[in-house]
């Protein structure tokens, strides 16, 4: 079976609308989580915990569901993008597969709040304000596992940027842009640096995913030229 006959057309638009779902589920996740966690106030954050605890499990969940399916378009971007270089795009899927990991790894900050707000008796050797900060502290946590794992997202999206830019069936000024975004999530290497240009690196991230997405979703890859490259690739 030749590598040109792994990939058929229809393959792409399966990985856009996994992609678009992704999308979807991070968007959903930061609604249902908006506003529950006080950056600064760890009785507050703690009150609207439990408060509004379907919400946070809900979000928590679509987060959860979000990494999987990041999972899923990191598998078939690789078989996207295996022609163009194989080994580039097993690099790629290596980063994005471990910032899967690292982030997940972090949701264990949604789980403990529960525990430690649960009213457990051994607990109770711990003030209520000590429980609150230690939630607080937790949380704090798992952002910083997050922003760890937006690193590894930022070396995905400038490898997958370059493959896009090294072949022949996509735009190169996705490739651009995604290249872009990836040296601009890099600076979460730097937290006081990112804490300060978060919110325009952020967005351009999103703005380049997105409009791969919507590209893929929309118009597809040019699949006469995939398949050339994907026969030269296998005679190669």
């Amino acid at each position: 079976m030749t590598v040109a006959a792994v990939l058929p057309c229809p393959k792409t638009r399966i990985t856009s609308v996994v992609y678009l779902l992704y999308f979807v589920t991070v968007m959903s996740a930061a609604f249902f989580m908006k506003g529950l966690v006080v950056s600064d106030d760890a009785a507050a954050t703690a009150n609207n915990i439990l408060t509004h605890e379907t919400l946070f499990r809900v979000g928590f969940a679509i987060n959860v569901i979000a990494t999987a399916l990041y999972i899923a378009v990191t598998a078939l971007f690789y078989q996207l993008f295996r022609p163009v270089s194989r080994s580039l795009a097993l690099l790629a899927a290596f980063f994005s597969l471990t910032g899967c990991g690292v982030q997940a790894v972090g949701y264990v900050g949604y789980v403990a709040p529960f525990t430690l707000l649960g009213g457990a008796q051994y607990l109770t050797v711990f003030k209520v304000e000590q429980l609150q900060a230690l939630v607080l502290t937790i949380l704090r946590l798992r952002s910083q596992a997050e922003q760890i794992g937006i690193v590894f997202f930022g070396f995905f999206d400038f490898l997958i940027g370059c493959l896009i830019l090294r072949s022949t069936f996509l735009p190169r000024i996705l490739g651009a842009l995604m290249a872009l975004a990836g040296l601009g999530w890099m600076i979460f290497l730097s937290p006081p640096l990112a804490n300060n240009l978060a919110h325009y690196i952020l967005p351009l991230g999103f703005i380049a995913e997105f409009l791969l997405m919507l590209w893929l979703l929309v118009k597809g890859v040019n699949v006469q030229r995939w398949q050339e490259q994907a026969r030269a690739a296998t005679e190669w």
